[in-house]
């Protein structure tokens, strides 16, 4: 049994600075030009795609949002950095149309790499050590690889056999949430087979992220909304309540990636996209077979935002393995989850996972 979460700290000064607009103006198959104002180079993308974009130019450039946009004026092109990004993106997609077909294989980070100024010579070496790895070849002795389905295989009867899994189908968990050097409660509720809720207790308030086996949600229980389609199909795959058991039907067609080192240890990968359209990584311990790595990618009109979660802390739990320790990694910032405290197969109610009625 694997459980994954997707929760929301807090507003991020992205977040405040784009605002969300109001219900009646409900971005739902808009472009970004009918919802935003003056909108030049982004025309024709989805309205709820904005805000993931402008975290990916914040991400790459190692900026915030006054760098380019005026404050409580976002509209406004007073500052030069403003149209010097809007000549970047046309670039950009210029080089991708002609060069790679359409495909968008360069984008700002690809020069940028978290700097303002792109870089644009190799760095010297700084030391005696070879400065480059050795490159990977066949396994010792012409071992050949194990494949996707052995892999997959392996880390089901690593998480407790088809039958213990099956047993299970529902799950309440207490815990904390650590970020920023702070510790709150959280718990979270799940429900097979795909309906999950956490809420953490964080400064005097309840803060809740939710899917409901359709979409998914997020807020209080005083104002809540719905997620962007993207937010929304990347929640799906978070609320799936028992990857090992039906991994292959959650990523089909998975393909075998090159090993990668997760702490210290040379983890099998694998690789896959759900049927909502989310590729992911998931690493392997090939001593255990459990995963200890997942990253997933959230198209954006301008590049791939990555969130990777890393599990740790596998205990048994009613015949099956689960973490009690996660650590979920954005691009604008990081938290774990340590779970206390576990419940399986208690009732919980559908409504559990419903967004507060009018919200």
């Amino acid at each position: 049994m694997h459980q994954q979460t997707l929760i929301i700290l807090a507003a991020t000064a992205l977040a405040a600075f784009i605002p969300r607009p109001a219900a009646a103006q409900a971005t739902e198959g808009k472009t970004a030009e009918q919802v935003y104002k003056n909108i030049t180079e982004l025309k024709g993308t989805p309205a709820d795609g904005l805000s993931p974009a402008m975290s990916f130019f914040s991400a790459s450039l190692g900026v915030n949002c006054e760098f380019c946009h005026v404050q409580g004026k976002p509209e406004a092109d007073d500052k030069p950095a403003k149209r010097t990004a809007r000549q970047m993106m046309a670039m950009t997609a210029a080089i991708n149309k002609e060069s790679f077909r359409g495909q968008r294989q360069i984008t700002c980070y690809s020069c940028h790499r978290g700097s303002t100024r792109p870089v644009n010579a190799p760095p010297v070496q700084e030391s005696d050590a070879p400065s480059r790895p050795a490159a990977g070849g066949t396994p010792a002795g012409g071992t050949p690889q194990i494949t996707p389905d052995e892999i997959a295989e392996k880390y089901l009867a690593a998480s407790g056999g088809a039958e213990n899994l099956q047993k299970i189908t529902t799950r309440a968990m207490k815990g904390s949430i650590l970020a920023g050097g702070n510790e709150a409660p959280i718990e979270i509720y799940t429900k097979a087979p795909n309906m999950r809720v956490s809420v953490s207790h964080m400064n005097g308030r309840d803060s809740y992220t939710a899917f409901d086996g359709q979409k998914g949600w997020l807020g209080s229980a005083t104002s809540a909304h719905e997620m962007t389609g993207a937010e929304s199909s990347s929640a799906s795959l978070d609320a799936q309540f028992s990857l090992a058991l039906n991994l292959k039907q959650i990523l089909p067609q998975l393909r075998r990636a090159r090993p990668e080192e997760v702490n210290g240890v040379m983890c099998n990968v694998i690789t896959g996209t759900t049927a909502h359209g989310i590729p992911a990584r998931l690493y392997f311990d090939p001593n255990t077979g459990l995963l200890v790595r997942m990253v997933r990618y959230t198209d954006t009109p301008v590049g791939r935002l990555p969130v990777q979660i890393d599990y740790a802390d596998y205990r048994e739990q009613d015949g099956v393995k689960i973490p009690f320790r996660w650590t979920l990694s954005r691009v604008n910032g990081r938290f774990a989850i340590q779970i206390k405290e576990v419940q399986d197969n208690v009732t919980i109610e559908d409504s559990k996972f419903a967004m507060p009625a009018g919200k």
